[in-house]
């Protein structure tokens, strides 16, 4: 992917303060995987980067039915899957996207395809689930994104995203738990 060129919707500064803005999510992201974070790894595939972070399952605030906030511990889920997917010209998120993944471990069965829905998160939104797994051990792990439902602004730099992406991460090494 290249970088954006200034068009008829962006002039320069618009460009600087998105990449701006691409940049400090990455620092954050990369804290996350390298010191947050069990394990953790990006990739670049088309247009974008998707990384993914591991932590033991924690507890978060779900909406309830009535639409009020439910503070929810985690059952029997022992992982924590984090996936980010940004611009791969900017670093900037990518909201609104369908996320799957799925865990192959190196010895059990597998878990998933199961999606990973948004979370927003004080230091990093990103697509995120708790999910129960065999045990801690080598796993693939495997991210697809669906291309997203909604326009792109920009007629020289808004045609993108307009195919599935997947990729997998090999012999990731799983720690389980509860945080």
């Amino acid at each position: 992917m290249s970088e954006k060129t200034t068009s008829d919707e962006v002039d320069e500064r618009q460009l600087e303060l998105a990449k701006a803005e691409g940049e400090a999510y990455t620092r954050a992201l990369d804290y996350m995987i390298d010191e947050v974070a069990e394990t953790g790894g990006l990739r670049t595939v088309d247009d974008y980067v998707v990384g993914f972070a591991q932590e033991e399952a924690e507890g978060m605030y779900v909406p309830g039915d009535d639409g009020d906030l439910e503070w929810t511990e985690p059952e029997e889920e022992n992982c924590h899957l984090e996936v980010a997917v940004t611009d791969a010209a900017d670093g900037r998120f990518v909201p609104e996207l369908t996320v799957r993944a799925t865990l192959d471990p190196d010895d059990g069965e597998t878990v998933g395809p199961f999606e990973v829905p948004f979370v927003w998160h004080p230091g990093l939104h990103h697509y995120g689930k708790n999910v129960e797994v065999p045990g801690d051990g080598e796993y693939d792990i495997t991210v697809e994104v669906d291309p997203p439902a909604y326009m792109r602004h920009d007629q020289e730099n808004g045609d993108r995203y307009a195919e599935p992406v997947e990729v997998t991460f090999e012999n990731v090494e799983i720690e389980t738990g509860q945080e």
